[in-house]
C-alpha cells in the first residue's frame, strides 16, 4: 500500500478515487509518565515518554487507515493528514485520514 502526503503518487496515474479513509485511536496518559513529565518541566527538555506514546498512537491510527483502504481494494492512500484532539482531560484522539485511490 502506497501512503503519501502528496495529492498524487509521483509517476502514477490515478484511475479512480474510492473515497476518504480514516483510522483513529484514543490514548490516555499514565500516572507514572505524568509525574516524570511534571518533574521534567522544572529542568526542561523533551518528554520522551509522551513522544513515544504519540508516535505509537500515530502508527496505530495509520495502520487502521490502511486496513480501511485495503477493504476498499485501494492501491494507495494520498493526501494523508494527521490531527490530534483532546477528548477528555488526560485522553487524546489521534486521527489519520486520506483519500483511497486506484492506480492505473
Amino acid at each position: 500500500m502506497i501512503v503519501t502526503t502528496t495529492e498524487t503518487v509521483p509517476g502514477q496515474t490515478t484511475k479512480e478515487i474510492l473515497g476518504i479513509v480514516k483510522g483513529s485511536t484514543v490514548q490516555t496518559r499514565h500516572i507514572g509518565k505524568d509525574i516524570w513529565a511534571g518533574l521534567k518541566t522544572i529542568v526542561g527538555g523533551e518528554l520522551k515518554g509522551y513522544t513515544g506514546m504519540i508516535m505509537q498512537a500515530r502508527e496505530e491510527a495509520t495502520t487502521r487507515m490502511i486496513a480501511e483502504a485495503k477493504k476498499m481494494k485501494a492501491d494507495a492512500v494520498v493526501n494523508v493528514r494527521y490531527t490530534t484532539s483532546e477528548v477528555m482531560q488526560g485522553a487524546a484522539e489521534i486521527l489519520a485520514y486520506g483519500t483511497a485511490v486506484k492506480l492505473k
